[in-house]
């Protein structure tokens, strides 16, 4: 008859000698498949995962519609590294020049460097659900006291973006159409060429961004349907734009960083003339 092989024979086989001897022939059933793999554990009643840390996070519309949504277009649309995000722990800034202490938590902060020291911090991100006017105070108070460049106010239906300027020893503060993307300049921000152009990761969060956008400051508008045909035919602008611009050309379908709002106007007014002419025809 036949001897099975013992634990100790096995390993012999395999090349091993350092197993006891009196080990039992039927330990490799005994032990734990190592393939076995564990059900993922998730987040508890009332709580999410956060997209940056992985973190269960306390579950509420700032964070579900603003926060998260914000973490992932930083990723996602403007090709920032994971490594280079802060959300949990918060990152902190003094809320008076004289403390010694940091007390305000930022919601996202965005870094130069994976190392996240205080001194590489670039962007801060607010997130609370407060309206423009104290979204604006909230965000200048940010940049005061840390050494970041630059703001964004989110609340998932509007968002705002500032440039901290230091002159003379007095801090300004002046309102930009957007942050550059990872790598590119604040200089150059909207100055997109159309082979670099990237799908947006969240489109009902802009269109929400930009109805609510046209409701603060257009004139004389108040119904729904009319902020809807304007947003189509600002869609129309941005196909016809991406259609006929050649790939190494810049899109006309933008605004830049200190350029007139009405050089804006009239380029956007023009392209949509080239719509027009292109329906009718």
């Amino acid at each position: 008859m036949k001897k099975s092989k013992t634990a100790k024979s096995m390993a012999s086989d395999n090349g091993a000698s350092d197993l006891p001897a009196d080990l039992p022939a039927d330990l490799p059933s005994a032990l734990p498949s190592s393939s076995t793999v564990e059900e993922p554990v998730g987040p508890k009643e009332g709580y999410i995962v956060d997209y940056v840390s992985g973190r269960h996070v306390k579950d509420s519309p700032e964070e579900r519609e603003a926060v998260q949504v914000f973490s992932r277009m930083l990723v996602e649309d403007y090709g920032y590294p994971l490594s280079h995000i802060q959300t949990r722990p918060q990152f902190r800034v003094k809320a008076r020049p004289s403390d010694t202490k940091k007390e305000y938590p930022v919601d996202i902060a965005v870094f130069t460097g994976k190392e996240k020291q205080d001194d590489q911090v670039y962007i801060v991100v607010e997130c609370k659900k407060k309206d423009r006017k104290d979204g604006l105070t909230q965000l200048q108070d940010y940049l005061r006291f840390c050494d970041a460049t630059l703001g964004v106010w989110f609340n998932g239906a509007e968002s705002l973006y500032l440039k901290k300027i230091e002159k003379s020893g007095k801090v300004y503060f002046e309102q930009i159409p957007n942050i550059p993307l990872f790598g590119q300049r604040v200089e150059d921000v909207g100055l997109f060429h159309r082979k670099d152009l990237r799908s947006a990761t969240n489109l009902k969060s802009i269109f929400k961004v930009i109805r609510n956008y046209l409701a603060a400051n257009a004139v004389g508008i108040t119904r729904d349907e009319v902020f809807a045909q304007q947003l189509i035919n600002l869609i129309f602008c941005k196909i016809y734009d991406e259609k006929y611009t050649k790939p190494e050309q810049v899109v006309s379908f933008r605004a830049g960083v200190g350029e007139d709002p009405a050089d804006v106007s009239t380029r956007i007014k023009d392209l949509f003339e080239h719509v027009k002419n292109a329906i009718r025809t």
